[in-house]
C-alpha cells in the first residue's frame, strides 16, 4: 500500500520528511496542504492529526505524525540506507547532532525567522541580534563537524543532516529579506563565513530526488 505523506510547503518539518522518502527511494504519494486556506486545519486532517499540523504519514491504516518520528519510523520500514546509524556510536552522534538542532540551533533561529514572517521587527530587534549570537555559535560547531567529516554526524548522510538542514536554508531564506538588513545578522553571504557548511548545503541540494522536496512556493517566488 503506498505511503501518503501530508505536509506544507516551506515547512521544514515537513521537508525533513519529504528528503528522508527521496533518500530511501521510497514511492509515496503527496497530498499538499496548502495553509493560505486552512486546509491543516480541516475536520478531515485533523481526524488523522489533532493539533492540524504538518507533517503526517499515513501507512496504510497506520497514522504517525511529528517528523522526527515519521523519519525514524520510516528508518526502521525502510533500512536501507540507514540514516539513523548502523551502531551504537553512530547512533549516538546522530541523536545528539538532532538533539543540538531542536534544542539550541532552532529556538535561537525561530527567534529571528517569526518576525521576518510574521511580523514585529522592530519590537523584537534586539532580542533577533542576540538570537543571532547563539545562533552564530551553533553555526560555528556545525562547521568544524562538516569541516572533519563531511556530515554532521559522520563520513556519510544521515538523520542528522536531513533533520538540520530545512532549519538552515529557512533561516538562511529570510535573513536575504529587506526587514533583516538593519539588524546585521552577518548570515550573508553565508559561504563566506561558514564554506564547509556551504558546500554541505551544494552536497544535499544534488540529492537525487532533492528538486521534488524543494518547497514549491519558494520556487514560484524566484
Amino acid at each position: 500500500m503506498t505511503i501518503e505523506v501530508f505536509w506544507g510547503s516551506g515547512s521544514p518539518f515537513s521537508w525533513r520528511v519529504l528528503l528522508t522518502l527521496e533518500v530511501k527511494g521510497v514511492a509515496y504519494t503527496s497530498r499538499r496542504l496548502e495553509f493560505s486556506k486552512a486546509q491543516h486545519k480541516a475536520p478531515d486532517y485533523l481526524a488523522l492529526n489533532p493539533r492540524g499540523k504538518v507533517p503526517t504519514l499515513r501507512d496504510g491504516d497506520y497514522v504517525l505524525p511529528e517528523s522526527l518520528a515519521i523519519m525514524a519510523y520510516l528508518d526502521r520500514r525502510f533500512p536501507e540506507p540507514p540514516l539513523f546509524g548502523r551502531t551504537a556510536d553512530e547512533a549516538g552522534r546522530v541523536w545528539k547532532a538532532i538533539a543540538d538542532c531542536e534544542h539550541y540551533f532552532d529556538p535561537a533561529a525561530g527567534r529571528i525567522v517569526r518576525p521576518l514572517i510574521f511580523g514585529g521587527v522592530a519590537e523584537k530587534a534586539e532580542d533577533m541580534r542576540e538570537a543571532a549570537a547563539e545562533v552564530h555559535a551553533e553555526l560555528v560547531a556545525m562547521e568544524k563537524a562538516v569541516a572533519a567529516r563531511d556530515w554532521l554526524a559522520g563520513d556519510a548522510l544521515s538523520a542528522a543532516d536531513i533533520a538540520v538542514y530545512p532549519f538552515v536554508e529557512l533561516l538562511l531564506r529570510v535573513a536575504g529579506r529587506e526587514a533583516a538588513r538593519p539588524l546585521d545578522l552577518r548570515l550573508l553571504p553565508f559561504g563566506a563565513r561558514y564554506p564547509a557548511l556551504e558546500a554541505w548545503r551544494k552536497r544535499i541540494g544534488g540529492l537525487p530526488g532533492y528538486a521534488r522536496t524543494y518547497p514549491p512556493h519558494w520556487r514560484e517566488a524566484a
